[in-house]
């Protein structure tokens, strides 16, 4: 359990981009057992690692944040002495953390908890089973725990770690009309839709509604600025068509970036494809619109909300339609818009505090193993420098290379490579992945 003589639980955090640092940092202080948490976040170093003005965005904060690689980390937890560890990280990055944990076998290891960022539409054995091994997995509402449970049981593995609670980030004011306001926002996605046709439409469509009514403000809701990455690579950010739109955009359509929640402050009608914006926009009842111009297909994402009553058309929301969410469905998905919110993270809480009072806690045990996945595992593990047992490879163990003058000059190489790198991810690839398909 925590030190009686210790004023706050210690608690890491590890994520990969900028969303996932926000869930990783609000989650964490949610499951903490005390209200006294001393938070030490970091940042895994690599093609989404969040800039300072995400970080401000994002409005999670910590007591200390670090860029550090997988192996640094590694070391850290070896010798840091956290209580709880909250890896809001991709599924393979979960995956890789679990078993060079493991490998360290350590006398008095973190509680180590995991889970989802938002809504999980794709890729849903694959990134559950990236996550097991874990000593609690989240589940963002009660569809989520049974699918999830579903999942673990059908290839015999220990579903106990399956914990429902909720999206960390649900909050604000209930919705109240306002004569004075007319406020429509369209929430953009990094990555859905993916070709330049289908988000030239949807920006299309958009600018086309605000034309239609010049009364209303329209607001287009971005996530990143351009040479930003977030969880999801964009290829085609949408501030880079807009300045090729036909007749430019609108006066009454604006580009907006932003916390969330507070661009939702002043929302009449949120329209999205199938963003975690929508389930923000419902804890408030505030009125959502899912498109479906596109159809209703699982590499958007929408399909994720069959039966909420909200998936409509830009030709519907042109014509004055406001869907009405389906009450059943919502009490599903965990967006505790009666209030039940307040108890959400009971279950997890209760949980965590279980296995802190555990005098010794038993081994790592992730269910993709050398003997379950022998030709999946060691290459993933490869891809985050550990060898098929966890163990860091020769080239990743600190202190094996250069010292001194040598290391500063090699950091400062690496740092200009990671530029370059980020740079050929985010602007050379996809053009030379549009002249191909010219």
């Amino acid at each position: 359990m925590p030190n009686p003589n210790r004023e706050a639980v210690r608690v890491a955090v590890l994520a990969d981009s900028d969303t996932r640092w926000k869930w990783g940092a609000l989650t964490a202080r949610r499951i903490a057992p005390s209200t006294a948490v001393d938070l030490h976040g970091f940042l895994l170093r690599g093609r989404a690692t969040p800039t300072a003005r995400q970080l401000a965005e994002v409005g999670a904060h910590a007591d200390r944040l670090d860029e550090v690689t997988g192996a640094e980390f590694l070391r850290t937890m070896r010798d840091g002495g956290y209580d709880i560890l909250v890896l809001a990280l991709v599924g393979g990055g979960v995956q890789a953390m679990l078993h060079g944990l493991a490998a360290q076998a350590a006398d008095r290891r973190p509680v180590v908890v995991t889970g989802y960022v938002g809504v999980v539409y794709e890729k849903l054995a694959d990134g559950l089973l990236l996550r097991h091994g874990a000593d609690v997995v989240l589940a963002n509402s009660r569809h989520d725990a049974d699918r999830f449970t579903a999942v673990y049981e059908g290839v015999g593995a220990d579903p106990s770690c399956v914990t429902e609670a909720a999206l960390p980030f649900l909050g604000g004011e209930p919705y109240r009309p306002r004569e004075d306001r007319d406020t429509v926002v369209f929430a953009a996605q990094p990555s859905v839709p993916v070709t330049r046709a289908d988000r030239g439409y949807l920006l299309r469509r958009l600018a086309e509604h605000a034309r239609l009514h010049p009364q209303r403000e329209v607001l287009l809701k971005l996530r990143s600025r351009p040479g930003e990455q977030t969880t999801h690579v964009e290829e085609l950010p949408y501030q880079r068509l807009a300045e090729r739109l036909p007749g430019g955009l609108p006066p009454n359509l604006k580009l907006v970036y932003g916390n969330m929640g507070e661009v939702l402050d002043r929302t009449d009608l949120l329209v999205t494809v199938s963003s975690t914006a929508a389930l923000e926009a419902l804890h408030r009842r505030i009125p959502t619109a899912i498109l479906t111009d596109l159809g209703v297909r699982e590499t958007l994402g929408n399909h994720h909300f069959l039966g909420s009553g909200l998936l409509a058309s830009w030709d519907m929301l042109d014509g004055g339609h406001r869907p009405l969410p389906d009450a059943h469905w919502l009490s599903r998905q965990g967006v505790a818009a009666d209030g039940s919110y307040e108890h959400a993270f009971d279950a997890a809480r209760s949980r965590v505090a279980e296995l802190l009072l555990q005098p010794r806690r038993d081994p790592l045990r992730p269910y993709y193993t050398p003997l379950t996945a022998p030709g999946y595992l060691p290459g993933l593990l490869a891809r985050h420098h550990l060898a098929p047992d966890g163990t860091p490879l020769a080239a990743a163990v600190p202190g094996t290379g250069p010292t001194g003058l040598r290391r500063v000059v090699r950091g400062a190489l690496r740092g200009a490579a990671r530029g370059a790198y980020r740079h050929g991810v985010q602007r050379v690839a996809p053009v030379i992945r549009r002249m191909g398909e010219l």
